[in-house]
């Protein structure tokens, strides 16, 4: 079982995030949060999943696009800084990149392939991180980042988003 990181291997920014995550394997957290996604989209009609709960806010297909940018991105850098590249990570701005890209065009059952093959992806790559690699620690926008702490900071991230899903759009999301 991968250990919680502690607060010297990720930027405070990122406490909010690794906090939400509840202790247990971060690998079957992340498996029981692709359930939790599928079953939420499994469940939305085209409308609904196009709703947005206030003006200049994100659709709900539009929160699932950004959970797979965000997922995308950090894996990229978990497997990097997992192998020993000590390079800076960039950051990123997520609204450049969800004003780019026309989540909402897609249909439930494409964007529920993509999450579901994106984090079967993800999930696979930390299945085979040896313990060493976990502990492995390189540079994110200036700041310390261990492998683990990455997957926590996903984990957190999704968390997060869920739960703007459950409360906000009210939606039946079981967290």
């Amino acid at each position: 079982m991968v250990e919680r990181p502690t607060t010297e291997e990720y930027a405070v920014y990122y406490e909010r995030y690794i906090q939400l995550v509840p202790e247990g394997n971060i690998i079957e957290r992340l498996e029981l949060q692709a359930n939790i996604v599928h079953t939420l989209l499994s469940s939305l009609t085209e409308e609904q999943a196009n709703y947005r709960y206030a003006e200049g806010k994100w659709s709900v297909k539009e929160v699932i696009g950004h959970l797979l940018d965000n997922e995308r991105i950090m894996s990229s850098r978990l497997l990097r800084i997992a192998r020993g590249d000590k390079a800076n990570h960039p950051g990123y701005d997520q609204d450049v990149l969800m004003q780019t890209h026309p989540f909402n065009t897609y249909t439930l059952a494409d964007l529920s392939e993509e999450y579901a093959v994106t984090r079967r992806s993800t999930i696979l790559m930390l299945r085979r991180l040896t313990r060493e690699a976990w502990l492995c620690r390189g540079i994110v926008s200036e700041n310390p980042a261990s492998a683990r702490s990455i997957a926590f900071v996903m984990a957190g991230h999704e968390l997060h988003h869920l739960s703007v899903l459950r409360d906000h759009y009210s939606l039946d999301v079981q967290l």
